[in-house]
């Protein structure tokens, strides 16, 4: 292992950015081919989430293997300052976790799309995996309305049940 200097640690790590990542792209891309339509990074939601879909009132965030602690195979343990990272990444944890709730109370479905999911080997099964969950939740989500309009009111084509 070889020991960078602080200034050339910095440039690697001031280079690393929070979005519009390879992995957000290849969602976007495809959820867009797909005819979904989202706004990105939205600033008023808890969390800044990566993807919203106003219609199917959803957040998707796009999350790194290594920032968010994912326990999987592309996950590496830091082999330097681990205290620090460690503790980063249960801070980015908690941090998740507490704005996963505020969306939920506030009405939104939150989905996590993991880095790892996002490797070739894996991408079309998540991807379509991801577009299926986003019309259950609009199917969900709608068909209750439309099921409440109809026990609410009696339509001028169908008998009176009381004559």
């Amino acid at each position: 292992m070889t020991k960078l200097s602080t200034t050339t640690r910095s440039k690697i790590m001031s280079s690393i950015h929070s979005s519009n990542t390879k992995p957000e792209l290849i969602v976007r891309k495809y959820l867009w081919k797909l005819g979904f339509r989202y706004r990105i990074n939205l600033k008023r939601l808890p969390g800044h989430p990566d993807i919203v879909l106003r219609k199917y009132r959803t957040c998707i965030f796009v999350n790194g293997c290594f920032w968010h602690g994912h326990n999987c195979s592309e996950f590496r343990k830091p082999k330097s300052n681990t205290k620090y990272w460690f503790d980063k990444i249960a801070r980015n944890q908690e941090r998740d976790k507490k704005e996963q709730q505020k969306l939920a109370e506030m009405g939104w479905h939150v989905i996590i799309v993991w880095e790892c999911e996002l490797k070739p080997n894996h991408r079309q099964t998540t991807l379509e995996s991801l577009a299926y969950t986003l019309n259950h939740i609009f199917l969900q989500d709608h068909t209750s309305k439309y099921n409440q309009i109809e026990e609410d009111h009696e339509f001028a084509a169908e008998p009176n049940p009381n004559e």
